[in-house]
């Protein structure tokens, strides 16, 4: 399947992609060369458009651009982190399997929390223009997509998928904080009186 109609698939018809993706005998190398390295690359590049070419607007210091090594950099701990944190997300969705009545297996896992994530990683385009940054909320529809995918792949119960899916929520939360805490820990923001290269 192209990743154009996997994508498609998995926003437009879940349940029925959802069974798809269990017959499926793709492996973890597979996803990442095939899906995830590309798919995770949209946010961390258009990030490095919008800091350093678009520019940000901010209210206490007026508009201005970061120096562009210091957006890819950012971008590179950012996209390397994220390419980590799909494979942790993966193990915690395995290892939490039976206290939810479902079946360990570790590369139907992996599936889950790859495309989980496709939503908030095609939602990483708006940061090409910061001012729309907040149109990434609508990556949370990767959370509907995990509720109906974890019963699927990992046989929970129905009647248990919810506490299944807010637990795995707990800890994606997680890893996205620490993912953006270290990969913003190497961007110099401006204050009021620190001149910035490329304010106007």
């Amino acid at each position: 399947m192209s990743l154009i109609d996997r994508i498609k698939g998995i926003l437009l018809r879940p349940k029925q992609e959802w069974q798809t993706i269990s017959g499926e005998t793709t492996t973890i190398p597979e996803l990442y060369k095939a899906y995830i390295i590309i798919l995770a690359a949209i946010g961390p590049v258009a990030s490095i458009i919008g800091m350093s070419i678009v520019g940000i607007s901010s209210p206490f210091v007026g508009s201005f651009r970061l120096p562009i090594t210091t957006s890819i950099t950012s971008a590179v701990v950012h996209y390397i982190l994220t390419l980590g944190g799909v494979y942790i997300l993966a193990l915690i969705i395995d290892a939490l399997a039976p206290t939810f009545s479902g079946e360990k297996n570790i590369n139907q896992a992996f599936k889950v929390a790859t495309y989980s994530y496709t939503p908030g990683w095609l939602a990483g385009i708006f940061t090409i223009i910061p001012a729309l940054s907040i149109l990434g909320i609508l990556g949370l529809y990767g959370l509907y997509l995990l509720y109906v995918g974890l019963p699927i792949l990992m046989k929970s119960p129905q009647e248990k998928s919810l506490g299944y899916t807010v637990a795995i929520i707990v800890a994606a939360v997680i890893i996205f904080v620490v993912i953006g805490i270290v990969s913003h820990a190497f961007i110099s923001y401006p204050t009021p009186n620190m001149p910035m290269p490329g304010m106007r």
